[in-house]
């Protein structure tokens, strides 16, 4: 039994539409990170399930450099949002103009 590729796409849709309203709605940093991690999944899910429809290994080299690119968004991401957090306990994506030197 296989799953098709439509169902998958529409699961990567969902996914992606969940991380940009979370990312437009919500003010608090570290969800909004989440939100675009939650993207960045999807758009992954997207170009691995046309790879293989296609039956291509393209979009799986694609998929491992945005996850390349996806681990160098964290390891900045994460201490951006810690130096904000060091300084407030309740951070807000306002408040990161606190980080002017």
């Amino acid at each position: 039994m296989s799953v098709p590729g439509a169902w998958y796409l529409g699961l990567a849709a969902m996914l992606f539409s969940i991380g940009a309203v979370g990312l437009l709605i919500r003010r608090n940093v570290l969800i909004m990170f989440m939100c675009v991690e939650l993207m960045l999944n999807a758009v992954n899910l997207t170009f691995v399930t046309y790879a293989r429809m296609l039956n291509d290994i393209g979009g799986q080299v694609v998929v491992f450099f945005v996850l390349v690119v996806a681990a160098a968004e964290v390891v900045v991401g994460l201490a951006i949002i810690v130096s904000i957090f060091r300084r407030r306990a309740d951070a807000t994506a306002d408040d990161i103009s606190l980080l002017k030197g």
